[in-house]
């Protein structure tokens, strides 16, 4: 299946370079490019792109902000941010604003592309290892509006609470499965009912949710 990429960013040679990147693939098409934020909103709309390579710093709405306008749409696009900035604001903003990735232009190319396959297929980018590290930094931090916090659903279950815990702390299913007793199929059952009943777009808010919902503490 074709995987329908939207491009952002101000720079029509980046633009340019990932489309080239994009067209020598079978599996990924670019459906637009926009040069600001406020055309990235406009375009998902009208093409329904499954991935929005989305820059952070464009004029006017900035990607952060077009990225959360965007997942806030209801729609089933996914928003992978591209930067040459690397700095744990940006990744905290684009966490925040819903996004699924964020990854710096200095990569391989073929990081690049394993990306948008990543997100699109709706699973988090960001390893285990990693996402420990980085969540507990993201939720030790006060939250914009602190009266909007989630709170875990009545409807989920005692197990699913445990999952949904060692989600949190980082776990992939095979190491929840091992740490519940149960088979790699069954934790991935458990996952994929957390994802509808908490409404929530891949593994990384996931986590989120956990730490908000205060069933897993953040590291000192």
């Amino acid at each position: 299946m074709t995987v329908r990429i939207l491009l952002a960013d101000d720079q029509p040679l980046i633009r340019a370079g990932l489309r080239v990147l994009c067209a020598d693939t079978d599996d990924l098409a670019v459906v637009g490019e926009a040069g600001t934020g406020d055309e990235a909103i406009s375009l998902v709309r009208e093409t329904r792109p499954d991935v929005v390579v989305m820059d952070i710093r464009m004029p006017g709405t900035d990607g952060i902000e077009a990225a959360r306008a965007i997942t806030a749409d209801g729609g089933a696009t996914r928003v992978l941010m591209l930067t040459t900035f690397d700095d744990d604001e940006y990744v905290y903003a684009s966490l925040r604003a819903g996004a699924s990735g964020f990854l710096v232009k200095d990569m391989a190319l073929e990081d690049i592309l394993s990306a948008i396959r990543v997100v699109a297929a709706g699973d988090a980018l960001i390893a285990p290892s990693v996402t420990r590290r980085l969540i507990e930094e993201f939720a030790a931090r006060p939250s914009p509006a602190p009266s909007t916090a989630r709170r875990v659903p009545d409807g989920i279950t005692e197990r699913e609470r445990e999952v949904l815990t060692l989600v949190g702390r980082g776990l992939s299913n095979g190491e929840i499965a091992a740490e519940l007793s149960i088979s790699v199929a069954t934790a991935k059952a458990h996952v994929a009912r957390l994802f509808t009943k908490l409404d929530a777009r891949d593994r990384v808010h996931l986590v989120i949710l956990a730490y908000e919902a205060g069933l897993v503490a953040p590291s000192s």
